[in-house]
């Protein structure tokens, strides 16, 4: 992983904030996508950066801003910037039953959790193409592909992430890029106080280990599913669940 240059996105907080630290401890560099510029997110870049002996180099825009999104990729092809890995990580979740979801909710959540991915990996790969060689991850939900009451939407733009990575797989494998998806169980990424005591109890008491899975649960799994051990992993959905029954 030493050297590689990893593009994540959504890194401010949460999944993605693992990602970064995980990857920037392991001497990538990182291209660190949040979606507000901020003063404590530059410093925490910069404090990185020292600490690991690595760039990481901050880029701000809103996932569904498509202007500032291609600005920003631009600025990295015509610098020939290489982007060895991409990981999916932004997105936002909601919970709601079907009938109490208006259809611009729906439309709220794919643009985020989905259509925004898109965008962004069709950027990406043109520099990816360009190398012959990458590695994109996707972060998804075993909610794509369970059946679970009361997150409808959320599980609907996840489960369209998922199909779309099997699919884009096939087409980009004659680069030499890798694409699979990481399909993450409930996940304590430091704020339990949004996440409900019931949906915990759940989880907790259907997943073979007894507990729900940790943001460091989900940066090691992305760290070796983007490393050359994973050469020959593509197009596969890969559940960090636990042992969910």
């Amino acid at each position: 992983m030493k050297g590689k240059n990893v593009f994540i996105t959504g890194t401010n907080r949460g999944l993605g904030k693992a990602f970064l630290e995980e990857f920037a401890k392991r001497g990538a560099n990182v291209i660190a996508h949040a979606r507000q510029e901020t003063s404590e997110f530059k410093d925490m870049c910069s404090d990185l950066s020292t600490k690991h002996g690595v760039s990481v180099t901050p880029v701000f825009f809103d996932m569904t801003d498509t202007n500032t999104m291609k600005s920003v990729i631009k600025d990295l092809f015509l610098k020939k910037t290489p982007v060895d890995i991409l990981i999916n990580s932004a997105g936002i979740l909601y919970s709601g039953m079907f009938m109490q979801t208006p259809v611009s909710k729906f439309k709220e959540i794919f643009d985020i959790n989905f259509f925004a991915q898109l965008e962004l990996t069709q950027l990406i790969l043109r520099i990816m193409m360009r190398q012959k060689s990458g590695s994109i991850i996707n972060i998804a939900s075993i909610g794509g592909l369970i059946t679970y009451e009361g997150q409808i939407a959320y599980a609907a733009s996840k489960a369209a992430l998922i199909s779309w990575t099997k699919n884009l797989s096939a087409e980009c494998g004659r680069y030499g890029i890798r694409v699979n998806a990481l399909a993450l169980s409930l996940m304590d990424t430091g704020k339990k106080e949004e996440m409900s005591s019931k949906e915990i109890e759940y989880f907790e008491q259907h997943t073979v280990l007894g507990r729900i899975g940790t943001a460091q649960d989900a940066a090691n799994a992305a760290v070796f599913l983007a490393s050359d051990e994973a050469s020959f992993i593509n197009g596969q959905i890969i559940r960090i669940d636990g042992g969910l029954l």
